[in-house]
């Protein structure tokens, strides 16, 4: 078996060696694959237009190495998107979703964190696992007091 000295190969070498095993490239992709997929349903919501947000969000997906498997129209405002990524790209996808402007629910919050956390504490071959994500997200109207006094409704 030859040496080599790039950062991949390196963190490879340490992680067998700390374990005393020794792991080809081949052996890696087989305990990646062998892993459950993860499952994430989350949701959020958003004041942003449809039309702007869209494009945005799809491209966050796709930056972070995300496969974005469909999007689904459920209703006027809300939408269903269904994606796969591999766990040592949760963070940044994490990132980049709150960077387009979508509002997560708490539940959403720390289901991400966990799997942030879960991330920096695995070894290179379990960071490969796919992590399934369900992300229901809906569209709010932006409602002012001036825009509920001017269209006559109140307070009853």
């Amino acid at each position: 078996m030859q040496s080599c000295d790039c950062g991949t190969c390196r963190d490879v070498t340490l992680a067998a060696a700390a374990s005393d095993e020794r792991y080809s490239g081949k052996d890696l992709q087989a305990a990646a694959a062998s892993l459950p997929m993860q499952s994430l349903d989350i949701h959020g919501f958003t004041y942003e237009e449809r039309h702007g947000l869209l494009p945005l969000l799809t491209n966050a997906f796709s930056t972070c190495g995300g496969w974005l498997l469909e999007r689904k129209t459920l209703s006027p405002s809300n939408m269903e998107f269904r994606l796969e990524i591999q766990l040592h790209a949760i963070q940044e996808l994490y990132g980049a979703v709150i960077g387009t402007g979508v509002e997560l629910t708490r539940a959403g919050h720390l289901a991400l964190t966990e799997m942030c956390t879960r991330r920096r504490h695995l070894g290179f071959a379990e960071q490969r696992q796919v992590v399934a994500i369900r992300l229901e997200l809906n569209f709010l109207d932006d409602v002012t007091l001036h825009s509920l006094l001017a269209s006559g409704g109140g307070f009853a």
